[in-house]
Order: C-alpha cells, then structure tokens, then sequence
C-alpha cells in the first residue's frame, strides 16, 4: 500500500508534501508539517505520525522525546494528490508549547493597540508582550525546540555512551556526581545573578542558566523525568489540563 500510495503522491520540488495532521475524535486541526516519501512509508508501517524537519533537515518522529505521540486513524490525499489528510489520535499536546493545537492564536490579536502619542500605559505594554508574533514568543518557540533536540541528544549519550563525550562521562559517574553538578551550577547562576548588571554581566547570567539547564536535563534523563512530565506540571499550576478534550 505504502509504495502505490507514494506513487500517486506529488511531491514538490524538495520532495515534500504538505501534511494537515487533524483529530480523529473532535475534528480539529492540529498542526500542519511536512512529510518526504521515507517519513510517509515509516508512519504507514508504524502507524503514527513521522515528518520531515525542514529547519533540522532530517527525519522526526512526533512525540519522540515529549511522548505526545500521534497514533494514526486514517490517511487521505486530495483531489490533486499534492496534499495529505492525516486524522490521528493523539497522546497529549500537538505543539511543542504545550497547546493542544499550533493554531491556538487568534488572528484579530495580532493587531495591538498603537499607544497615542506620549502614552506608555502598562495595559499597552503587557499586550505588546503577550502579543502571539512578539519577539518573547518567537524565542520560547525556538527555546522549546532547542530544550526538545538537546534532551533527545542527552537521551541518546546515556543509551550509546561515547568515548570522550562529557555527558557520557556524567552518567558513567553515576546520580551523585551530577547532583553535584546542578548544585555547582545553581551556585554559579546565584552568583552571576548578583553581578548581572551590565551587557557583559548578563551574557555571564546568560551562560550559567544555559550550564544550569543543561546539567538540570541530564539529571531528567537520568531519573526519567521526561519534558512531557514538566509540560503537564506547568499547566496544572497553571490551571490548564494536560490533555484537554473538546466536544464535537
């Protein structure tokens, strides 16, 4: 089936199609990806959800690292073959933000207020940062992805265990030793803290959360907390359910 169905697909010129992944039970659209011939022919024999990264430029299987995994229901084409329907159901959030779909945000607020001229209200400046296109949400987009791949990388040190690598050595030190780590680190993230009031100051702050996160993801690989665990923690003391279902 896999190789008749490629067959009659039109792929475009880098060799992908266009997949709308929809819930099977509610009927929503849950993300829009992209899938080449390899990705399609592994969620056909695996039966869930495989795409193509554009942006990484390999292979990814949904909810690998999350566990927000996509089991397939059925598979549709369009009339011209370039477009696939995928109706899945799914085990947690589609989008990496811990939204249950990508099109959580609403078009119309995407037109903030202009502030007149003279007047810089905190009402206006609260909805600049909250705005769904604003710089603060772009970079926790590109943070969650990059949080997603190096938790992927750190997994893949503690099952291979390379000679040379640092991570390697960690988990070969054993739970205590990277105990010892985070706390170095959190030591050090106080410390720059206390200093971070110029430029130079901050990029100091800036490189001891990155050793903090890190050294604090190693320890979740470790222990076996996975992001999924921290994702479905932040929206309960947030108020928001883990897997929150919508009636048709």
């Amino acid at each position: 089936m896999s190789e008749l169905l490629i067959q009659n697909l039109k792929f475009d010129e880098s060799g992908l199609i266009t997949a709308v992944v929809q819930d099977d039970d509610t009927e929503e659209v849950l993300m829009v990806a992209h899938m080449n011939a390899e990705s399609l022919a592994r969620t056909l024999q695996s039966g869930q959800t495989w795409f193509w990264s554009r942006s990484r430029q390999q292979l990814w299987h949904k909810g690998e690292t999350s566990g927000n995994t996509q089991r397939v229901v059925d598979l549709r084409l369009d009339c011209d073959g370039d477009a696939l329907l995928v109706r899945v159901n799914p085990n947690g959030p589609a989008c990496h933000t811990g939204q249950r779909t990508c099109f959580f945000q609403n078009a119309r607020e995407l037109e903030a207020p202009k502030p007149t001229k003279g007047e810089e209200k905190n009402e206006t400046r609260i909805e600049r940062a909250e705005s769904p296109l604003s710089l603060v949400s772009v970079a926790a987009m590109d943070l969650g992805i990059l949080v997603q791949d190096l938790y992927k990388l750190i997994q893949e040190r503690k099952d291979q265990r390379p000679e040379g690598s640092y991570t390697s050595y960690l988990f070969n030190s054993g739970l205590d030793k990277i105990l010892k780590k985070v706390g170095e680190e959190s030591a050090e993230t106080i410390i720059a803290a206390k200093n971070a009031g110029e430029d130079e100051g901050r990029q100091q702050l800036s490189a001891e959360i990155s050793d903090l996160l890190y050294h604090l993801l190693v320890l979740m690989v470790e222990r076996e907390v996975s992001l999924q665990d921290i994702v479905a923690e932040l929206n309960s003391r947030a108020g928001k359910p883990a897997n929150p279902k919508h009636a048709k």
